[in-house]
């Protein structure tokens, strides 16, 4: 009786062993994949100052093209300069009010400018040839989601936006809202992440709630028995999908290459 119990939690023991690494390995592979995009995400967030060439019906038109940085799904601000601020001792010129207009989201790139959806403000004035268009020269302030599994993997996921918001903040591009915080959003039932991608309305409210400028949305999709970790950037203006990268999931040999320095190895 007692071999067959000492069998029996042998058994057990190498099947809770066998599984573990597979569902951390998930996990490892995912956050180094992800370190393969961030640059892209980095890329389409890059500080860049335009102007408006001119405005016509729903389009609005900036004079950067490719080589100046411009891609389609960026979203700019759209100001106008105002009067000029200067030093109350010295009398010295400091710079210029600003009035935001509205929001533009680049749909197409042209050798000698981009055409964007333009997005006003409520009550703001209409632009005009020679008003401003930035993308911020602050950092990005953005949430991360739970990642939304729709590769049935069953891998315990949970630490993946703290690893990714690793990777954003260290690129001093992003400012990252506590994982912690956002994760206790989802588990409260208050949010859910399909609502962030399919729901604008829903997306929006929480990321007024949360004062970010856009939501990180890593997903796990299978495909012909590949999965693929798909990452999308939801924009807190209008709650819908402006840059999207995806990519297959490293091998696990590749993931422990590319570990981050507190990581426990995959076997742990």
């Amino acid at each position: 009786m007692r071999r067959s119990r000492g069998l029996a939690l042998a058994v057990l023991v190498g099947a809770l062993v066998a599984a573990g690494p597979a569902r951390a390995g998930i996990a490892d592979r995912l956050a180094a994949t992800f370190a393969l995009m961030a640059a892209d995400f980095v890329k389409a967030f890059q500080p860049i100052e335009a102007l408006v060439v001119s405005l016509e019906g729903p389009e609005i038109f900036l004079d950067v093209n490719e080589a100046g940085g411009a891609q389609v799904g960026q979203e700019y601000v759209v100001f106008r300069k105002g009067d000029m601020f200067s030093h109350p001792l010295t009398g010295r010129p400091l710079g210029r009010y600003e009035d935001i207009l509205g929001h533009a989201q680049i749909v197409r790139v042209y050798p000698n400018f981009s055409a964007a959806t333009y997005l006003p403000l409520p009550n703001a004035p209409r632009p005009r040839a020679a008003d401003g268009a930035r993308i911020t020269r602050a950092r990005v302030r953005v949430a991360i989601t739970p990642v939304f599994d729709l590769a049935a993997s069953r891998a315990d996921l949970r630490r993946v936006p703290f690893m990714l918001a690793a990777a954003l903040e260290g690129s001093k591009r992003f400012q990252v809202v506590d994982p912690l915080a956002v994760s206790d959003m989802f588990v409260s039932g208050g949010l859910r992440v399909e609502e962030v991608l399919a729901r604008p309305e829903r997306s929006m409210r929480a990321a007024r709630n949360l004062e970010v400028a856009g939501w990180i949305v890593p997903m796990l999709l299978e495909s012909r028995g590949v999965i693929y970790l798909d990452v999308t950037y939801i924009s807190a203006i209008t709650g819908t999908a402006l840059v999207s990268r995806r990519l297959p999931l490293v091998t696990a040999s590749a993931a422990e290459e590319q570990r981050f320095p507190w990581e426990p190895r995959a076997e742990d």
